[in-house]
Protein backbone atom coordinates (compact mmCIF):
# COMPACT_ATOMS: atom_id res chain seq x y z
CA UNK A 1 0.00 0.00 0.00
CA UNK A 2 1.66 3.34 -1.08
CA UNK A 3 2.32 5.99 1.56
CA UNK A 4 -0.05 8.59 1.99
CA UNK A 5 0.87 11.72 1.70
CA UNK A 6 0.79 14.11 4.64
CA UNK A 7 -1.72 16.98 4.16
CA UNK A 8 0.08 20.05 3.24
CA UNK A 9 -2.73 22.95 2.08
CA UNK A 10 -6.27 23.18 3.06
CA UNK A 11 -8.45 21.97 -0.13
CA UNK A 12 -11.86 23.47 -0.42
CA UNK A 13 -13.88 22.96 -3.92
CA UNK A 14 -14.97 26.58 -3.20
CA UNK A 15 -11.59 27.60 -3.78
CA UNK A 16 -10.95 25.85 -7.07
CA UNK A 17 -10.31 28.05 -9.79
CA UNK A 18 -10.09 26.44 -13.69
CA UNK A 19 -7.15 27.43 -16.04
CA UNK A 20 -7.88 25.06 -18.95
CA UNK A 21 -6.35 27.52 -22.03
CA UNK A 22 -2.63 27.84 -20.76
CA UNK A 23 -1.25 24.76 -21.74
CA UNK A 24 0.89 26.26 -24.63
CA UNK A 25 3.76 25.75 -26.38
CA UNK A 26 5.21 28.87 -25.65
CA UNK A 27 4.31 31.83 -23.59
CA UNK A 28 2.18 35.09 -24.81
CA UNK A 29 3.04 38.68 -24.37
CA UNK A 30 1.55 42.18 -25.95
CA UNK A 31 4.49 42.78 -28.33
CA UNK A 32 4.03 46.26 -27.93
CA UNK A 33 4.04 46.61 -24.60
CA UNK A 34 7.38 44.47 -23.97
CA UNK A 35 9.28 45.39 -26.72
CA UNK A 36 8.82 49.15 -26.65
CA UNK A 37 9.72 49.42 -22.72
CA UNK A 38 12.85 47.30 -23.47
CA UNK A 39 13.87 49.71 -25.91
CA UNK A 40 13.42 52.07 -23.69
CA UNK A 41 14.93 50.75 -21.03
CA UNK A 42 17.94 49.89 -22.53
CA UNK A 43 18.70 53.69 -23.54
CA UNK A 44 18.23 54.86 -20.19
CA UNK A 45 20.66 52.40 -18.76
CA UNK A 46 23.06 53.83 -21.37
CA UNK A 47 22.24 57.38 -20.59
CA UNK A 48 21.71 57.11 -17.25
CA UNK A 49 20.50 60.59 -16.03
CA UNK A 50 20.26 62.30 -12.93
CA UNK A 51 16.44 62.44 -12.82
CA UNK A 52 13.91 60.74 -15.23
CA UNK A 53 10.24 62.27 -16.26
CA UNK A 54 7.57 60.13 -17.76
CA UNK A 55 4.17 61.24 -18.77
CA UNK A 56 1.61 58.17 -18.92
CA UNK A 57 4.09 54.87 -20.13
CA UNK A 58 3.50 51.77 -18.49
CA UNK A 59 3.49 51.28 -15.36
CA UNK A 60 5.83 48.13 -15.18
CA UNK A 61 7.95 50.42 -17.41
CA UNK A 62 8.66 52.89 -14.21
CA UNK A 63 8.72 50.68 -11.64
CA UNK A 64 11.06 48.57 -12.79
CA UNK A 65 13.53 51.56 -14.40
CA UNK A 66 13.31 53.44 -11.40
CA UNK A 67 15.14 50.70 -9.54
CA UNK A 68 18.08 52.38 -11.29
CA UNK A 69 17.02 55.74 -12.28
CA UNK A 70 14.46 58.23 -9.92
CA UNK A 71 11.86 58.82 -12.11
CA UNK A 72 8.86 61.12 -11.31
CA UNK A 73 5.77 59.48 -12.76
CA UNK A 74 2.80 61.91 -13.76
CA UNK A 75 -0.01 60.66 -15.38
CA UNK A 76 -4.16 62.08 -15.85
CA UNK A 77 -4.83 58.89 -13.12
CA UNK A 78 -2.43 58.80 -10.90
CA UNK A 79 -1.45 55.69 -9.43
CA UNK A 80 -0.95 55.05 -5.88
CA UNK A 81 2.58 53.17 -5.81
CA UNK A 82 4.84 52.94 -3.11
CA UNK A 83 8.51 52.59 -4.02
CA UNK A 84 11.83 54.95 -2.75
CA UNK A 85 12.92 55.96 -6.19
CA UNK A 86 9.70 56.58 -7.77
CA UNK A 87 6.94 59.49 -7.57
CA UNK A 88 3.58 59.65 -8.84
CA UNK A 89 1.57 62.97 -9.63
CA UNK A 90 -1.36 63.57 -11.77
CA UNK A 91 -0.79 65.78 -14.77
CA UNK A 92 -3.14 66.78 -17.75
CA UNK A 93 -0.01 66.99 -20.24
CA UNK A 94 -2.39 69.29 -22.97
CA UNK A 95 -1.25 71.55 -20.27
CA UNK A 96 1.40 70.38 -17.89
CA UNK A 97 2.34 73.67 -15.82
CA UNK A 98 6.00 72.40 -15.95
CA UNK A 99 8.94 74.71 -16.80
CA UNK A 100 9.60 75.27 -20.43
CA UNK A 101 12.60 73.38 -21.02
CA UNK A 102 12.75 71.53 -17.28
CA UNK A 103 13.01 68.21 -18.53
CA UNK A 104 16.54 66.70 -19.66
CA UNK A 105 15.31 63.10 -19.96
CA UNK A 106 11.43 62.46 -20.71
CA UNK A 107 9.25 60.08 -22.04
CA UNK A 108 5.96 59.64 -23.27
CA UNK A 109 5.01 56.41 -24.82
CA UNK A 110 1.86 54.92 -26.31
CA UNK A 111 -0.08 57.53 -24.82
CA UNK A 112 -0.24 60.55 -26.68
CA UNK A 113 -2.54 58.42 -29.51
CA UNK A 114 -5.59 58.30 -26.79
CA UNK A 115 -5.75 62.01 -25.66
CA UNK A 116 -8.64 63.54 -26.24
CA UNK A 117 -11.01 60.59 -27.12
CA UNK A 118 -11.89 60.66 -23.73
CA UNK A 119 -11.32 56.76 -23.19
CA UNK A 120 -9.59 57.95 -19.69
CA UNK A 121 -12.38 60.39 -18.55
CA UNK A 122 -10.20 62.94 -20.36
CA UNK A 123 -12.22 65.89 -22.24
CA UNK A 124 -13.04 64.87 -25.72
CA UNK A 125 -10.89 67.47 -28.09
CA UNK A 126 -9.90 66.19 -31.62
CA UNK A 127 -6.43 67.77 -31.47
CA UNK A 128 -5.51 66.75 -27.77
CA UNK A 129 -3.08 64.44 -29.35
CA UNK A 130 -1.28 67.87 -31.08
CA UNK A 131 -1.56 69.87 -27.76
CA UNK A 132 -0.25 66.95 -25.70
CA UNK A 133 2.84 66.94 -28.51
CA UNK A 134 3.15 70.60 -28.48
CA UNK A 135 3.62 70.37 -24.52
CA UNK A 136 6.27 67.47 -24.63
CA UNK A 137 8.08 69.91 -27.07
CA UNK A 138 7.77 72.74 -24.87
CA UNK A 139 9.21 71.06 -21.83
CA UNK A 140 12.09 69.10 -22.93
CA UNK A 141 15.31 71.13 -21.93
CA UNK A 142 17.81 71.71 -25.35
CA UNK A 143 20.34 68.98 -25.33
CA UNK A 144 17.88 66.68 -23.38
CA UNK A 145 16.04 63.42 -24.70
CA UNK A 146 12.57 62.12 -25.29
CA UNK A 147 11.63 58.54 -26.03
CA UNK A 148 8.01 58.98 -27.41
CA UNK A 149 6.13 55.63 -28.81
CA UNK A 150 2.71 55.64 -31.14
CA UNK A 151 1.11 53.21 -33.18
CA UNK A 152 2.29 53.50 -36.97
CA UNK A 153 0.84 52.49 -39.95
CA UNK A 154 -1.62 53.67 -42.02
CA UNK A 155 -3.49 56.69 -40.20
CA UNK A 156 -6.87 55.98 -38.91
CA UNK A 157 -8.68 56.71 -35.96
CA UNK A 158 -10.33 54.10 -33.81
CA UNK A 159 -12.91 56.39 -31.31
CA UNK A 160 -12.47 55.77 -28.91
CA UNK A 161 -9.47 54.33 -28.22
CA UNK A 162 -6.51 55.35 -30.04
CA UNK A 163 -5.46 56.75 -33.08
CA UNK A 164 -2.65 55.52 -35.80
CA UNK A 165 -0.47 57.60 -37.73
CA UNK A 166 2.09 57.27 -40.18
CA UNK A 167 5.52 58.08 -40.11
CA UNK A 168 5.31 61.32 -41.68
CA UNK A 169 2.90 62.74 -39.29
CA UNK A 170 4.83 62.41 -36.39
CA UNK A 171 8.30 63.71 -38.12
CA UNK A 172 6.07 66.83 -39.56
CA UNK A 173 4.79 67.11 -35.56
CA UNK A 174 8.42 66.83 -34.42
CA UNK A 175 10.20 68.71 -37.38
CA UNK A 176 11.90 71.23 -34.64
CA UNK A 177 13.45 68.32 -32.79
CA UNK A 178 16.68 65.68 -34.12
CA UNK A 179 15.71 62.47 -34.54
CA UNK A 180 18.72 59.73 -33.26
CA UNK A 181 16.89 56.81 -33.30
CA UNK A 182 13.48 54.79 -35.10
CA UNK A 183 13.03 51.59 -34.01
CA UNK A 184 10.28 49.55 -35.10
CA UNK A 185 8.26 46.34 -33.59
CA UNK A 186 6.50 45.37 -36.85
CA UNK A 187 2.85 44.00 -36.98
CA UNK A 188 4.17 41.23 -39.20
CA UNK A 189 5.32 37.81 -37.61
CA UNK A 190 5.67 37.13 -34.46
CA UNK A 191 9.79 36.00 -33.94
CA UNK A 192 10.16 39.69 -35.43
CA UNK A 193 11.12 41.91 -32.64
CA UNK A 194 12.97 45.43 -32.33
CA UNK A 195 13.78 46.38 -36.10
CA UNK A 196 16.33 49.45 -35.83
CA UNK A 197 15.97 52.33 -38.91
CA UNK A 198 13.86 49.50 -40.81
CA UNK A 199 13.48 50.52 -44.98
CA UNK A 200 10.51 53.17 -45.25
CA UNK A 201 8.69 50.58 -47.09
CA UNK A 202 8.56 48.49 -44.27
CA UNK A 203 7.48 51.14 -42.26
CA UNK A 204 4.22 52.16 -44.81
CA UNK A 205 2.87 48.69 -44.98
CA UNK A 206 2.44 48.74 -41.46
CA UNK A 207 -1.26 48.65 -40.18
CA UNK A 208 -0.73 48.62 -36.30
CA UNK A 209 2.58 48.77 -36.05
CA UNK A 210 4.77 50.68 -33.04
CA UNK A 211 6.92 53.38 -33.59
CA UNK A 212 9.47 54.28 -31.48
CA UNK A 213 11.20 57.54 -31.81
CA UNK A 214 14.27 59.02 -29.53
CA UNK A 215 13.96 62.67 -30.35
CA UNK A 216 16.78 65.31 -28.47
CA UNK A 217 16.38 69.32 -28.56
CA UNK A 218 19.45 70.99 -29.99
CA UNK A 219 20.53 73.69 -27.36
Amino acid sequence: MAQQTRKRFDVQWKDHIAYLNEKNASTGFDRHYLYHTAWAAGILSQTRPARHVDIGSSLYFCSLVSAFIPIDFYDYRPPNIQLNNLTCNHVDISNSGFESGSCTSLSCMHVVEHIGLGRYGDPIDPDGDLKAITELKRILAPGGLLLFVVPIGRPKLIFNGHRIYSYEQIMESFSDLVLKNFTLIPDGPADEGLVENPPRQIIDSQNYGCGCFCFTKTP
